[in-house]
């Protein structure tokens, strides 16, 4: 099986309604463009979302690199941003309609949880919601919206019932390649994030995310129970669900995602319980990471193997919840009605949006180049993070579809 790019499971299912609740509500300025921050930019039944939680949310996932942006890449940015919001109100009018919107009491409660989990004092804690635009209330209605929907969803999904026993063969038999106990280890990971991927992160930066992981890997190194660390601390859906418990790695696949000498240390000197003393930098985020099982050869197995049908038999449920989740989120923004006022604005002013960003003076030509270059490539960073929510809504259904192969080893 080939890695091409680090994934924790299904978490991409949630990520696309919850990526950008951080960027709803509150109140402030739109100081990138001049204009009015309660300029309506969509309208979803009725319901207005406003420039300024448009703004907001370019704000966060750019951290300030916006200010490099031309205005053709800040519209673009804009409207992709927009669309995740419009995704994020259609599927919260849902949840009012199917009645999985918190109470208060269930609110303050996650609100709470949070800020213990931040481990912040209460005036650090404020600075960080000021430097996010946030307030208390705008806070609440983003939490209360991420709890809204992750109710939606495992009550939508929780419709899905075990694959019958004909499925779980006609899945092996289909598949036996990947059921052979290659050698490898089954890990466990603690995932910290610092970017705010919507999925109940208390960590919004790179510094608190490095403390976050040495505290964390530090209580799991003393002893502390890594299912409830897990939990608590992940910054991952799919790990925090299941206590932390990821996948299956063959050592080659260890070799490709962690390097030569991650695989070589949990191959030859871990054993079976330990924790890799440092956390692992992967893909922008902080992993602590537990061997749960080592596979010293390769063998392979069969139906009858203890672990080999409750693994596919959750494997097709996982996939199926995906598939579900999916569906009901076309068809619900298929029968929404959604005015994307923004978007006709470029459409009717085609011509307005166009101007190049300005390189700074430079006193030779070799200077021009390089300041050149690092715009080039700091606008280049900016959109990858404007585009970011975007790119999760579009990646979700691949996801499940690697989740056939990914999580087939999982769990052996």
């Amino acid at each position: 099986m080939q890695i091409s790019k680090f994934r924790l499971g299904l978490a991409a299912a949630v990520a696309v309604t919850g990526v950008f609740l951080s960027a709803c509500g509150g109140s402030g300025t739109t100081p990138s463009t001049g204009g009015d921050p309660n300029e309506v930019a969509a309208k979803v039944n009725g319901k207005d979302i406003k420039l300024e939680e448009v703004e907001k949310g370019i704000k966060a996932q750019a951290q300030g690199a916006e200010a490099n942006l031309s205005p053709l890449e800040l519209a673009s940015a804009r409207l992709q941003v927009l669309e995740q919001l419009i995704q994020t109100e259609v599927m919260f009018q849902r949840a009012e309609k199917e009645q999985t919107v918190p109470t208060e009491e269930e609110v303050t409660a996650e609100m709470n949880k949070r800020r213990t989990a931040s481990n912040l004092s209460a005036e650090e804690f404020q600075k960080q919601m000021t430097a996010a635009d946030e307030t208390e209330e705008s806070w609440r209605q983003n939490v209360r919206k991420e709890v809204a929907l992750q109710k939606l969803q495992e009550k939508i999904t929780g419709k899905v019932e075990a694959p019958k026993d004909s499925e779980i063969e006609a899945f092996f038999n289909g598949n036996r390649e990947q059921f052979k106990n290659k050698r490898g280890a089954q890990l466990a990971a603690i995932v910290i994030d610092p970017a705010n991927s919507g999925q109940g992160d208390t960590t919004t930066n790179d510094q608190e995310a490095q403390l976050r992981a040495k505290e964390v890997g530090q209580r799991a190194l003393s002893g502390a129970d890594f299912a409830t660390l897990a939990r608590e601390f992940s910054e991952d859906f799919d790990t925090r669900a299941r206590g932390g418990d990821w996948r299956y790695f063959t050592e080659q696949e260890m070799q490709q995602v962690f390097g030569q000498g991650v695989a070589a240390f949990v191959m030859g000197q871990m054993q079976n319980g330990q924790i890799i003393p440092q956390a692992i930098p992967l893909d922008g985020r902080y992993l602590i990471i537990k061997l749960q099982r080592k596979v010293e050869k390769d063998e392979d197995r069969t139906l009858e193997s203890p672990e080999v049908r409750p693994q596919i038999t959750q494997l097709l449920i996982n996939a199926r919840k995906n598939l579900l989740w999916q569906s009901y989120m076309a068809i619900a923004l298929n029968e929404a009605r959604i005015e994307n006022l923004l978007a006709r604005k470029v459409v009717d002013n085609p011509n307005e949006l166009s101007g190049a960003r300005k390189a700074p003076a430079a006193t030779s030509a070799d200077a021009n180049t390089n300041t050149a270059n690092a715009n080039t490539n700091t606008a280049s960073n900016a959109n990858a993070a404007a585009n970011a929510p975007a790119n999760a809504a579009n990646s979700a259904p691949a996801n499940a579809a690697n989740a056939n192969s990914a999580n087939a080893n999982a769990g052996k």
